[in-house]
């Protein structure tokens, strides 16, 4: 177990070297002047040089490149002196030649254009409303995802099972970011004053008189709206792996001795069926976190993909970049999390 996470960490590693390197040179294309959007249009010759020279833009791009992969990397080379090792928060672990050191760190993400706040600290502070509509959405899917595919498997070839598999049909083919218009616009605007639902809103919100509190009916629309693709995806997975559990042998036994409908299915049938549901739940998180981008902007839900879509509008690359480097690193470590529970759940899944 032990080696391969470590293997795993190894592969994980390689992948995000090649996202830094992906998104480096992406932006570095790109249309845009950072320098001018930080000194302003009205701004002398010599203040743009001092902006670019405090960004390293005045070096050539292979230069840039390693300077850049050094501030993100865990382990980078810098200055050893208490001033270069505390700037980007780590220890000192060995002196080198001159004035450099090698250092362990907090991976430095460079500091936005717009507010000059660092990056990293940007995406921490927006990054639990992600994770909560993330974990909503997938609770929303799997609760109606296994309820609707039991009784698709059940009522087999009926109106309510044809019912459900065309609507979970429509499910996965329409957009996320055109559900999630239809939803807001429906039950958040439209019918509002009957579902009691706002068509923005954010997870806590302060009252002047009460203070903060907790506001969970902000959650149902964004969270509903994300995890209709999942929930789709669970119903006929359900269904599916219900029908091949429910011809068994053993079943058929179960009901031979005169159990009721109801425990056949929930107590013998569905936890042998929910296998194949449980890794499809286990591997949509990640890709939902990732997912929330445009559902959090229609929304106006405060969470990573609202602060990184309006850094697009402003031409503020280092929160781009540094938040597709952390939505790398979330995959990364919750399909190495996935893998662990599988082996440690279920004892037919041997690790190599």
């Amino acid at each position: 177990m032990f080696s391969f996470v470590l293997r795993r960490l190894g592969q994980g590693i390689l992948i995000l070297a090649g996202v830094a390197l992906t998104v480096f040179f992406l932006f570095a294309v790109l249309p845009g002047d950072p320098v001018a959007l930080l000194a302003g249009q009205r701004s002398d010759v010599a203040t743009r040089a001092a902006i670019a020279a405090d960004l390293g833009l005045d070096q050539p791009l292979p230069t840039q490149l390693i300077g850049y992969l050094n501030d993100v990397s865990p382990l980078g080379l810098h200055p050893r002196d208490s001033a270069g090792v505390a700037k980007y928060g780590g220890t000192a672990l060995l002196p080198l030649g001159g004035k450099n050191a090698l250092v362990l760190k907090t991976p430095y993400l460079r500091r936005s254009f717009q507010s000059n706040k660092d990056v990293l600290s940007i995406l921490l502070d927006h990054f639990t409303g992600t994770l909560w509509l993330a974990l909503a959405a997938m609770l929303i899917a799997a609760v109606l995802g296994i309820l609707f595919g039991v009784i698709a498997a059940v009522r087999a070839h009926s109106w309510l099972d044809r019912t459900l598999i065309t609507t979970s049909v429509l499910g996965i083919s329409v957009p996320s970011f055109v559900a999630g218009i239809l939803i807001a616009m429906t039950f958040g605007f439209y019918w509002s004053h009957w579902t009691g639902l706002n068509l923005t809103g954010q997870l806590y919100e302060t009252d002047p008189f009460t203070g903060r509190h907790l506001v969970l009916r902000n959650l149902l629309l964004p969270a509903f709206a994300l995890g209709i693709r999942p929930l789709a995806v669970i119903t006929q997975l359900t269904r599916s792996s219900m029908l091949d559990v429910l011809s068994q042998d053993y079943i058929r036994t179960a009901r031979a001795k005169g159990l009721s409908n109801y425990q056949t299915v929930v107590g013998h049938a569905l936890k042998n069926a929910l296998n194949p549901v449980i890794t499809a739940v286990s591997g949509w998180l990640a890709s939902l976190m990732a997912g929330a981008f445009f559902i959090e902007y229609i929304f106006n839900w405060k969470g990573l993909g609202t602060v990184t879509l309006r850094a697009v509008e402003n031409l503020d690359f280092p929160v781009v970049m540094g938040a597709t480097i952390f939505i790398a690193f979330l995959f990364v470590v919750i399909n190495i999390v996935v893998d662990v529970l599988y082996a440690v759940l279920d004892p037919r899944v041997k690790i190599s």
